[in-house]
């Protein structure tokens, strides 16, 4: 896996478009391609392309390789958890070379059509196949991401910058892949308060019990903005959530308290995701998808793909806390050192963190 910073270029590209429930793919001849025989293909789960999370960055490292290669794109955007095998079937049926799953939602219409469909390579992200009960799957590979670490980061700055002693976050859904946040998110602020002798509490999540507030779905943004609001009338004046769309619900939240409140984002940088809260967010925990996707997709026209799981980390970039942009001046530069050592010393192992919901070794 390649490291995290690139050139691209940029070449005509062939696109098609398929819908949720597989219905006619359209197609729009955007100029010569290279590889226009190629089909690189990729199945949303039900957050969309359009999450300004999740989702969008991980489509990023498909548009991305059809610019590089020359390649023709498929895509399939669920509205819904029940299109993800209908999706699945539609990207098999239209002949697809690679086929990109977007998160763990995704994780059993892709092994079984991974099984069933061996001439087809397959990506998934957020999800490796249990070889105990499934067993080996040669043509699936696994991009992972121990965001717990850089949450871990992204916890002690909160503690840092609160100005009430109280953080919060919420999930979206209650699995690993939202958990793995809220985990770090916690221990990082446990950290901040041995290391300053201070009390700041963590709102909406107990990661000793594992229980804490959900959303309990990815689009309601409603809910999001209900959740945060429940955390800030407690008294966070930083917020975490770990929801995609519903979670801008929480950014609304914060950008209404007329800047009482702040937060950190998820997945992308929120300051180019979702630029119109970029005057509420501290950072973002970032997550490489799309140059996993990208390395992916292209391993697979270069003839050089492999099933090996593909874990992004601290160490290797594939996970890092963004600029401060707008808080860059706010941030005491003595905070910034500091979470600079942390990441060191969790590169080098002096800091270890306890999330289960880590991805386990390759």
């Amino acid at each position: 896996m390649k490291k995290y910073v690139r050139g691209t270029a940029i070449v005509g590209v062939l696109t098609l478009a398929v819908a949720a429930c597989g219905s006619k793919p359209t197609e729009e001849n955007a100029g010569g391609s290279a590889n226009k025989d190629f089909k690189a293909c990729m199945v949303s789960d039900s957050g969309g392309f359009d999450d300004k999370s999740f989702n969008q960055t991980s489509y990023k490292g498909l548009q991305d390789a059809v610019k590089a290669k020359g390649l023709t794109e498929v895509k399939a955007e669920s509205k819904s958890d029940n299109d993800y095998p209908t999706n699945m079937t539609a990207m098999v049926n239209a002949k697809c070379n690679v086929i990109v799953a977007v998160g763990f939602k995704l994780e059993d219409a892709t092994e079984k059509a991974a099984k069933a469909n061996t001439g087809i390579k397959f990506a998934i992200v957020d999800s490796a196949p249990d070889t105990a009960k499934v067993g080996e799957i040669p043509n699936l590979k696994p991009l992972l991401f121990n965001t717990a670490q850089t949450s871990f980061q992204a916890g002690y700055l909160a503690a840092a910058m609160s100005k009430t002693g109280k953080v919060g976050t919420f999930g979206g859904i209650k699995i690993p892949t939202v958990t793995i946040f809220m985990d770090g998110f916690a221990e990082g602020v446990k950290y901040y308060n041995t290391q300053k002798s201070k009390n700041v509490q963590v709102l909406g999540w107990d990661d000793a019990k594992q229980t804490g507030l959900f959303t309990n779905d990815f689009e309601d943004k409603a809910k999001g903005q209900t959740n945060a609001q429940n955390l800030i009338t407690q008294g966070a004046d930083i917020i975490f959530p770990v929801a995609g769309p519903a979670g801008l619900g929480g950014l609304q939240a914060a950008k209404a308290s007329s800047g009482k409140v702040n937060a950190i984002w998820v997945d992308t940088d929120g300051c180019v995701s979702a630029a119109e809260y970029c005057s509420v967010l501290i950072s973002s925990v970032q997550k490489g998808m799309d140059v996993a996707v990208q390395d992916a997709i292209e391993s697979v026209v270069d003839n050089k793909f492999d099933n090996t799981q593909f874990t992004g980390t601290l160490e290797n970039g594939g996970t890092s806390l963004a600029p401060f942009h707008e808080f860059d001046s706010k941030v005491p530069a003595d905070v910034k050192t500091e979470l600079d050592q942390i990441k060191a010393d969790i590169v080098s192992g002096k800091i270890t963190v306890a999330s289960k919901a880590q991805p386990k070794a390759s």
